[in-house]
């Protein structure tokens, strides 16, 4: 059997990395010209680094990143709500870690080149348009430049483009992107840990202003300094969605934060003393139950687009990669092998995008808001428990397929 991967992101390389353990022949082509470290922070969940430990790739990337000891949740007046171990700390097999997500990519692209050989990623491979018979299926492509490429001919076609999908949209031609007028800011900030350094915070609420603060890199100029990843977030009434490709600008969202001083972090210094900014729409699209189509599937954003709102889309496309390998090496016909693969994925990853749109972890957050008003509190438990707080974060986890007891406990 041979396998066409098209796109070389976190999804594509880990398929590629799963087929060939299970000694399954393919190849990975990327619309980029070269696959370079670009991006900012993202967080592992154990449920990734269990995915990703399986590959071999486990230690790596906790070498790479820092590993979370906790989750810490904030009103925009910096008190805090709830806090929760995290990874290990909290019983996990495998840790939580924050990464330069440029760092991550470049894990996976080294170790697929390393076990499949350097032929096993072609890079300036744009897929056009795919036909299929009953033998196999042809993937047209093009250059950067525009001009024809030589075409593919494979048995299985793997979809793993990303939420602005070229196949996707030649089974979905109707397809859209859901905006919902949440725009985000996302930077990174060399400075001082913050709170001990192994946290991770969510401050404030989409409704009046939302902060997302954790370090990716530790002692990154030997001056004790962390690399701080954070990601700013509004909601407002428009339709107006930012630009993946434009440099974030200040004006557009830092009067929201700027009284943001609290005696933990002072939010406004370090919007400004930022290295980048980009900006980004938080977009979406609706769950479809159908992924595959013959020889040909969906895995990762391509299947299941979902608001970055739950650290949950590496570990959403790594299950699926894992799976689908699995259903490959299984079944002998390589379209029942598809369909199993989408019978087990479909409904789950569906849910998730529903309960990032609808009760994220963030949600905690916003309903404390809810309850005491966009103001200070004096006594929180006078508005809601500790109890009733953990049980929404223990809900978006068994949702999202991390809870302690669908990952396992350390031994």
């Amino acid at each position: 059997m041979k396998v066409a991967i098209i796109g070389g992101g976190i999804c594509g390389l880990s398929l590629a990395l799963n087929l060939h353990k299970r000694g399954i022949a393919c190849r990975v082509y990327e619309r980029a010209p070269e696959i370079k470290p670009l991006g900012v922070g993202i967080t592992l969940l154990p449920h990734a680094m269990r995915e990703f430990s399986a590959l071999g790739l486990g230690d790596k990337l906790l070498a790479a990143g820092i590993e979370n000891r906790d989750s810490c949740f904030y009103n925009r007046f910096g008190q805090l709500i709830y806090r929760e171990d995290r990874g290990k700390f909290a019983g996990y097999q495998y840790p939580e870690v924050g990464i330069h997500r440029g760092k991550l990519h470049v894990i996976l692209y080294d170790a697929v080149k390393k076990t499949l050989g350097d032929d096993a990623v072609v890079t300036d491979c744009e897929a056009v348009r795919i036909e299929q018979d009953d033998a196999g299926a042809t993937v047209h492509f093009k250059s950067s430049g525009g001009a024809a490429r030589e075409p593919v001919r494979a048995d299985v076609v793997i979809d793993c483009e990303g939420v602005n999908s070229a196949i996707r949209r030649q089974f979905y031609p109707d397809d859209k992107i859901v905006f919902s007028g949440i725009n985000t800011w996302r930077g990174v900030t060399r400075r001082k840990p913050i709170n001990g350094g192994r946290t991770y915070m969510r401050v404030g609420s989409i409704n009046t202003g939302k902060m997302v603060i954790y370090p990716i890199v530790d002692n990154i100029d030997g001056d004790g300094n962390q690399l701080i990843n954070w990601m700013a977030e509004i909601k407002r009434d428009t339709d107006v969605q930012n630009d993946w490709n434009k440099p974030g600008d200040l004006a557009d969202f830092f009067p929201i934060y700027e009284d943001w001083r609290f005696d933990w972090l002072d939010v406004a210094q370090m919007i400004r003393d930022a290295d980048q900014i980009l900006e980004y729409p938080m977009v979406d699209k609706d769950p479809i139950a159908k992924w595959t189509f013959g020889r040909v599937t969906l895995a990762g954003d391509a299947a299941h687009p979902m608001y970055p709102r739950g650290s949950n889309g590496a570990a959403q496309a790594a299950i699926d990669a894992r799976t689908l390998a699995d259903c490959l090496q299984k079944n002998a016909d390589p379209r029942a092998a598809l369909k199993a693969y989408e019978d087990a994925r479909a409904s789950v990853a569906a849910k998730v995008v529903e309960t990032n749109r609808s009760t994220p972890p963030d949600f905690i957050n916003i309903k404390v808001e809810e309850l005491v008003g966009d103001r200070p509190f004096d006594n929180l438990d006078t508005y809601i428990s500790q109890d009733e707080l953990r049980a929404l974060s223990e809900n978006y986890k068994r949702i999202a397929g991390f809870a302690l007891s669908d990952v396992g406990a350390r031994p």
